[in-house]
């Protein structure tokens, strides 16, 4: 079993498609096909279940799967290591991070470590913060900046980034628009929400809050980004609970900020996500030195 032939099995995992996979890694359809067979017949099972339209894994290929990316991130540590002794940071290094994550700006972050490390592939993978635990756990991602993680979640070393109030987000119609409001709990039963999908950090926040003061909510509408968010609420067709920085979008002009008042008031937290120490690569250090100086956060 090669490194190569793991990374082969990798792509196509993560892409579903043969096809996809080749054009992501450079090499020929027929090559990888006959990669990733050799890699079966080695093991003496189907990884795959192939179709016209699909290819999914197979029970066997599904725990390769996570030894593979474990197997991989260890190669590219080894390699990255190497390197940094010579004084070089070269390799990859792959980021997770939520929508809209609060307390670090991800464009300049990175354009800066491009900067000074201009060797330094980077990959960039933008999934809801259960994903994100996963991806570092299992070494498909160097680190992650996530959103309300919960110690029993995680065992590892979070970094704080920011912790903001969450507020309510109406369009100028609704009757909690008036100037000053504020709501409490039990307003907002009865409302109709406008929500992420669950996984994603906000929402998290959100759930865990009503839950803590005992009140049950329906979310109505539920959306996988912010500017989908803030166009539905503007259309009055729902309310949402957003960290309070939502509302000084661009895209949030016209909308009214309530806040929540009483006990229970929901709090929106972001946090870098790193394996233990030893387990960081030269990447990781290299950008954690980055998130510590001001202007980038």
């Amino acid at each position: 079993m090669e490194l190569r032939q793991l990374e082969h099995f990798v792509a196509v995992a993560e892409e579903q498609h043969f096809t996809r996979a080749a054009e992501r890694l450079a090499v020929s359809q027929s090559g990888l096909s006959a990669s990733v067979r050799a890699l079966e017949h080695e093991l003496r099972t189907p990884l795959f279940s192939r179709t016209t339209r699909s290819v999914r894994l197979t029970e066997a290929g599904q725990a390769l799967l996570t030894e593979a990316e474990r197997t991989l991130a260890g190669a590219r540590a080894a390699r990255d290591a190497v390197d940094a002794v010579r004084g070089l940071l070269r390799g990859t290094l792959t980021l997770g991070v939520e929508q809209c994550v609060a307390g670090v700006s991800t464009a300049r972050l990175l354009a800066a470590f491009h900067r000074e490390h201009p060797h330094m592939e980077i990959r960039l993978r933008q999934e809801g913060t259960s994903s994100l635990l996963d991806g570092v756990a299992g070494g498909r991602l160097d680190l992650a900046f996530a959103a309300t993680v919960s110690p029993p979640e995680w065992r590892g070393d979070l970094v704080p980034l920011a912790r903001e109030p969450m507020v309510v987000l109406c369009s100028p119609g609704h009757r909690f628009a008036e100037e000053g409001a504020r709501v409490v709990w039990d307003d907002l039963r009865g409302e109709s929400f406008i929500d992420f999908h669950p996984d994603w950090g906000p929402r998290r926040a959100a759930d865990e809050a009503f839950a803590e003061a005992g009140v049950r909510r329906t979310v109505a509408l539920e959306v996988s980004d912010v500017h989908s968010l803030l166009e539905l609420v503007h259309e009055g067709l729902g309310i949402a609970v957003v960290p309070h920085h939502f509302s000084r979008k661009q895209e949030a002009g016209g909308l009214v900020a309530v806040d929540v008042a009483g006990a229970h008031r929901p709090v929106y937290e972001s946090v870098v996500v790193l394996p233990p120490s030893r387990a960081m690569s030269p990447g990781a250090k290299a950008l954690m030195t980055l998130v510590r100086e001001a202007p980038l956060r």
